[in-house]
């Protein structure tokens, strides 16, 4: 059973990189980049009150704990992580430094974008199982306590990513850090 659990964990570790990684490669004009970099400033400027990391956590948890969804938790990921691959496209479209990095580098060579990506794929793997339970006609009942435990091991490394990203924007970027703006 461990086995299985851990294979389905790399599974959606995989799928969660892929779709990031397409994300990443769609063509962004720069007219849809001022205005997607607008609505992540306004977003950033809300996250930034005097718990950063408390906010970015919170963030997090909003997009995590849909995963664990039966079978939607799944498609939510994919999305979720589509989302942010285009996010960086968007972002990289007005910094060209940005270009020459290859996207997926900016989740597994990041302590708070290995959290993210692990809490990420717990709750699709999850969200996997449960659902190939419904479908077989099985009680989801019996990995509750999995479930549980899981979820736990999510708000834990969001909560640690949280802090560890807000602290490496401040220190890298300073307290009023925004993205550049797009003419």
């Amino acid at each position: 059973m461990l086995n299985r659990r851990i294979l389905f964990f790399f599974v959606f570790l995989a799928v969660f990189s892929i779709a990031f990684s397409i994300g990443a490669e769609m063509e962004v004009s720069e007219e849809d980049a001022g205005l997607f970099l607008d609505e992540f400033n306004k977003l950033l400027d809300s996250l930034k009150g005097e718990n950063f990391g408390l906010e970015i956590f919170l963030h997090n948890i909003e997009i995590a704990l849909p995963m664990f969804i039966p079978g939607f938790g799944i498609v939510w990921g994919i999305f979720s992580a589509f989302s942010t691959g285009f996010a960086f496209a968007a972002i990289a479209t007005t910094n060209s430094l940005l270009e020459k990095i290859p996207p997926i580098t900016m989740i597994f060579t990041t302590p708070f974008g290995l959290m993210e990506l692990a809490a990420y794929s717990i709750g699709m793997s999850r969200s996997f199982l449960l659902i190939a339970d419904i479908l077989k006609k099985r009680s989801i009942l019996q990995q509750w306590k999995q479930t549980v435990l899981e979820i736990g091991i999510v708000i834990g490394l969001l909560l640690l990513g949280g802090i560890v990203e807000a602290y490496m924007i401040e220190t890298l970027a300073g307290p009023n850090v925004t993205l550049p703006k797009v003419n």
